[in-house]
């Protein structure tokens, strides 16, 4: 019952900042400079950064600067998940994060979380840019949550402290930090490892003092927060690759003019091709100061993982989330 009115009580303050929110910014005259604030929870000198600042450019020159585009890095607006909730309530208008976690809100994003669906980088950018991907960018509309582009986020692998991975048993029974999702979490246990799901901000000092053996991620973000540091075996297995995903509240998008649409649609489809490139730098800059850094950089046979992860596959045939797989395998 205590949770409940806990539940009730924040979800009274969203819809009143909401409304507070709604009141300071679209009260004024038409003509007035209005403010995108976009939120992200990466620090400002991330790749991320700089593909906003780029899409900030766009928006602003196409504009004549009617529309201001402002960045908040380093999860200033919160969390992945609280700033999701607060795009559903229009506190904020814009956010960008990984399509992993976003499945909690929109059901169809599980599609990303099904290990070894895309064959390549080039594979899952060739889906994204057609209808599937048009399509998948519209699934939260019902939920508040409008889709304005992909971006590069690489592919996820593993990465240990002790035991090095080379072959898909050496996996068995190492527990391994996963994010907070289902699919996260059954992907790893289907592989054979240990999954811990805890918050990426404590994972330094879980690899430290030994209360995981491990982790998964790409490239840039293992460079990045210095797990390099603790864990000295990168094992490229890419069992993932989950896109990130600009978004858009849809009560602050539907305030918006068409020509307004059209500028912030035409600049987030830009920022997509210019952010590829950066993240394909950076990461090949990350891989150097990886193997620099003295961690061993181990190359599998990936067709043991994927006959693993094949009852994951299976339990969606016949299902929404099957139709989405068998539409992007057919993709050549």
């Amino acid at each position: 019952m205590k949770q409940i009115k806990t539940q009730l009580a924040l979800m009274i303050i969203l819809v009143i900042l909401a409304s507070v929110f709604f009141h300071f910014n679209y009260s004024k005259d038409s003509s007035a400079t209005k403010i995108l604030r976009i939120a992200h929870p990466l620090s400002d000198t991330h790749p991320l950064q700089k593909s906003l600042e780029y899409f900030a450019r766009i928006v602003e020159q196409n504009s004549q600067h009617e529309l201001t585009v402002e960045i908040y890095p380093n999860g200033q607006l919160g969390s992945d998940y609280q700033t999701i909730e607060q795009l559903q309530y229009g506190i904020i208008p814009m956010t960008i994060v990984s399509c992993g976690p976003l499945e909690s809100f929109i059901p169809q994003m599980q599609i990303f979380g099904v290990p070894y669906l895309f064959r390549s980088r080039e594979h899952m950018f060739k889906a994204l840019s057609g209808p599937v991907g048009r399509e998948l960018l519209e699934t939260g509309l019902e939920r508040g949550l409008k889709g304005l582009c992909f971006f590069d986020a690489g592919a996820r692998s593993f990465y240990t402290s002790k035991t090095p991975i080379r072959s898909i048993d050496d996996l068995d029974g190492l527990k391994i930090r996963v994010m907070k999702t289902s699919m996260s979490i059954k992907s790893v246990q289907a592989m054979g490892g240990s999954p811990a799901p805890i918050d990426y901000g404590e994972l330094y000092t879980a690899l430290q003092q030994g209360v995981v053996d491990g982790a998964e991620n790409n490239p840039p973000s293992f460079y990045t927060s210095m797990h390099y540091e603790i864990c000295k075996y990168y094992t490229l297995d890419e069992h993932f690759r989950i896109p990130d995903i600009l978004l858009i509240s849809k009560l602050r998008w539907n305030r918006l003019s068409q020509e307004e649409q059209k500028i912030i649609a035409d600049a987030a489809q830009q920022c997509s091709a210019y952010q590829q490139k950066v993240w394909a730098e950076f990461e090949e800059f990350s891989m150097e100061k990886l193997k620099s850094s003295g961690v061993e950089i181990i190359s599998v046979n990936k067709m043991p993982f994927v006959q693993r992860v094949q009852p994951i596959w299976n339990q969606f045939t016949g299902t929404e989330i099957g139709t989405w797989v068998h539409r992007i395998q057919e993709i050549q």
